[in-house]
C-alpha cells in the first residue's frame, strides 16, 4: 500500500479516537455506496454526523479541509441520503471535516471542524 494511504488510514483512527473520546458512537467506517465513501459516520446529540478526515504531512500547500471540494461535498451528500434512507432517519444530520496534519510521526494536529458544509 502507498504511504500516502497509509497516512490516511492512520488519520481516520485518530480521528474516530478523536471523535469517541468526545461522545460520539461511530456507527461506520468506510462507508461506500457507489463512487461515494464516506469515512465515519456518527450519532452524537441526536444527530447523524458524515465525517469526513484529511491528513496531510505539512500546510505547505494549504490546510488539509482545504481539499475538500464540491465534488466531494457532492458524493457525500448523495451517499449520505442513501444511508439516511436506509436508515430511516427522521432527525437532524450534519457535515463534518476533521483534519489533521502531523508535525513528525508522533506529533500532530486536529482541527473538528463541525458543520462544515451543507448540502444543496
Amino acid at each position: 500500500m502507498a504511504e500516502h494511504n497509509d497516512l490516511g488510514r492512520y488519520g481516520e483512527i485518530l480521528a474516530e479516537t478523536y471523535l469517541a473520546d468526545r461522545g460520539y458512537h461511530i456507527l461506520e467506517k468506510n462507508w461506500v455506496y457507489g463512487r461515494a465513501e464516506i469515512d465515519l459516520i456518527a450519532f452524537h446529540e441526536e444527530k447523524l454526523i458524515f465525517v469526513e478526515v484529511k491528513t496531510r504531512r505539512s500546510v505547505d500547500h494549504g490546510e488539509p479541509e482545504d481539499f475538500v471540494n464540491w465534488k466531494k461535498e457532492k458524493q457525500m451528500e448523495f451517499a449520505s441520503s442513501v444511508y439516511i434512507e436506509r436508515k430511516n432517519h427522521q432527525g437532524e444530520i450534519r457535515f463534518d471535516i476533521v483534519a489533521i496534519v502531523f508535525e513528525n510521526k508522533d506529533i500532530y494536529k486536529i482541527n473538528h471542524i463541525e458543520d462544515a458544509f451543507w448540502p444543496t
